[in-house]
């Protein structure tokens, strides 16, 4: 099975109401984004950025009334089967009642190129068309405000219905009967029909001669940034539906890239693990860069530049916190939301992060290693120089003076600070990098510092992360405890991937955390207890320091599992439970569909070996 092809149907009762699971599309246009079920409705949108009020929150309220949601369904209803247009980010989900009637709903969020810029308004397009027969459409459109606290009021015109959200307006335009989509009457789908939710504006032509333009041509759109993708010869469909997706997790406004489009999906069950991920960690929008710039995507990139530059500039001291919000907020304080329930009623759902408070020192090499490319790659049209270079300076200072000081560590830990072998190899990697470009630059004197930092900042590394009763390396420094980031070593380029020392601390993790073909971050228990879940990223770690040791083919087979664990559109959340395989935590995970590209790349064959 393709992530694009046909799916096997989901049997469904005749109410079309879906067990919540994180079978999961997306849609989105760099601006907004949403989630649809795999039988259509839309559960999940933040408006106005990603970050904002979810407008539709029925993932984390799964009340009987489908409060926060946007359903369409059909009379009698029995099977739904989803795909993705090919090579797009235009959505279909087609649903079948028990005589046969079928109806296809089209759903996407436009971006396209016009008048010299690309759009990608604040709008949600949706169209329903019969397929077969003639089947009784029913309207289901019930967004909330305040995160699910409040309805909000409408009024109604001849041919659309305006939704007051709190201090936002949404319009709702359709050539549906108005008086059936507010009574959520089923009425005979005999024709199609078009519903565009965006600003409280007019349109400019017939809703449905919209739908189909803004279709056609964000359609083409997706098409033709896909064909400018650098590709491997081998798992094809997956890296393009990764790549999409990390594109659909961008902000193209500021340059920021978030985490996940969610808050609060547990990362198992009533573990209380419950985070929002809708904003912007250093860490994890460097590993999104350059897998993007993998494949030849590097507006991202350029994009994203464009943000850390402002957050540097803005850095008091030159210190730079983990995460920030969408639009540079650096005050994100975490609180409570008690209108929602939960994903399957496991809250707590946050709003907000406390990880802003704390100390992540990986944070300044992560900046610097997003932004090397720039400075090599001949077919920017804006390539890095010295402005940039003294910038980035800036952090490198920081990461020479924060390299062996406790901190939180990439894993966050929320109640004890120690030296984390990963942020200081973060930090010997941004002074190395700082040493490679001024040797681009043709800058003597900062290459011969920056090389200096980094040769001594390794050495304190060799000195205090090395176990030797162990044979290790070890999470932190002089301790006796393993975490998967340690399997990065080779890939950041700190040690060669024959080094003896790397292949025992790979031995070690595997020893430690591998469960079958998954890896946990570590087994330590931290603020919440032990870890339940297997996390995604880690699995793909392993991956790469397998394929870098030699053990190409065991790493194929772990890359086969993973595969077999995406949903039905070829997205993946944040972990897996070893034991059910089930998908949790947040969703779309940018790590996770990091990870499938990184792999992917890594495994397929050459094109020679193909052609």
């Amino acid at each position: 099975m393709t992530a694009d092809g046909p799916v096997v149907p989901a049997k469904l009762t005749e109410k079309p109401t879906v067990k919540q699971s994180l079978d999961l599309g997306v849609i989105g246009n760099s601006a907004i984004a949403a989630l649809i079920d795999e039988t259509g409705g839309l559960n999940w949108m933040c408006i106005p950025r990603m970050d904002g009020d979810p407008v539709f929150c029925g993932l984390l309220d799964p009340g009987d009334d489908e409060t926060g949601v946007w359903r369409f369904s059909i009379a009698n209803q029995t099977e739904a089967t989803q795909r993705y247009q090919r090579n797009t980010a235009v959505l279909e989900t087609v649903l079948t009642d028990a005589e046969g009637n079928r109806a296809k709903i089209i759903d996407f969020a436009p971006r396209f190129r016009m008048n010299g810029r690309v759009f990608r308004g604040a709008t949600i397009v949706r169209i329903v068309e019969p397929v077969a027969g003639a089947p009784r459409l029913k309207v289901a459109l019930r967004p909330r405000c305040d995160y699910g606290a409040s309805r909000p009021e409408r009024t109604r015109g001849t041919n659309h219905v305006r939704y007051i959200l709190g201090d936002q307006v949404l319009r709702l335009t359709t050539d549906a009967p108005v008086e059936y989509v507010l009574d959520e009457t089923p009425f005979l789908l005999d024709r199609p029909i078009a519903f565009v939710l965006g600003p409280d504006e007019s349109l400019s032509a017939a809703p449905m001669s919209i739908a189909r333009h803004f279709l056609r041509e964000t359609r083409g759109y997706w098409l033709d940034w896909v064909r400018g993708l650098a590709l491997p010869a081998d798992f094809q469909s997956v890296v393009i539906r990764a790549a999409i997706t990390l594109k659909l997790c961008s902000n193209e406004e500021t340059g920021a890239i978030v985490a996940a489009l969610t808050t609060s999906i547990p990362e198992y069950g009533a573990s209380g693990r419950t985070w929002d991920y809708r904003l912007c960690w250093l860490r994890d929008s460097y590993f999104t860069v350059q897998a993007l710039n993998s494949l030849n995507a590097t507006r991202t990139m350029e994009n994203y530049l464009a943000y850390v530059s402002n957050l540097v500039a803005g850095a008091r001291d030159g210190y730079l916190q983990p995460l920030f919000g969408l639009g540079l907020e650096r005050v994100l304080d975490e609180h409570i939301v008690p209108s929602l329930s939960g994903y399957r009623g496991l809250g707590p759902v946050r709003r907000g992060n406390a990880a802003w408070t704390q100390v992540q020192n990986d944070g300044y090499g992560s900046v610097i290693l997003a932004a090397i490319q720039c400075f090599f790659d001949e077919r920017l049209p804006d390539m890095g120089g010295e402005p940039l270079f003294h910038r980035l300076e800036r952090l490198g200072e920081e990461a020479e003076a924060r390299w062996d000081q406790p901190d939180a560590g990439l894993w966050e830990f929320r109640t004890r600070n120690e030296v984390h072998t990963h942020s200081a190899l973060m930090c010997w990697a941004g002074c190395d990098r700082l040493a490679r470009i001024a040797h681009r630059l043709a800058l003597p004197e900062a290459e011969a510092r920056w090389t200096a930092s980094a040769e001594r900042i390794r050495s304190g590394i060799l000195d205090h992360c090395w176990n030797a009763e162990m044979r290790s390396f070890v999470s932190a420094f002089d301790g006796n405890e393993l975490d998967a980031s340690l399997l990065l070593m080779a890939r950041i380029g700190f040690i060669a991937p024959d080094d003896p020392r790397f292949l025992a601390t790979v031995a070690a993790c595997e020893k430690e955390l591998r469960f079958g073909n998954h890896l946990y971050r570590y087994r330590r228990p931290d603020d919440f207890g032990a870890p339940e879940t297997a996390f995604t990223a880690c699995t793909f770690w392993l991956i790469d320091a397998l394929t870098r040791t030699g053990r190409r083919e065991e790493a194929r087979q772990i890359f086969d599992d993973i595969l077999s664990r995406r949903n039905h559109l070829g997205l993946l959340s944040e972990g897996v439970h070893v034991e059910s395989g089930e998908l949790w935590g947040n969703f779309p995970q940018s790590y996770s569909m990091v990870g499938l590209i990184n792999a992917a790349m890594t495994l397929s064959r050459n094109w020679e070996e193909v052609l």
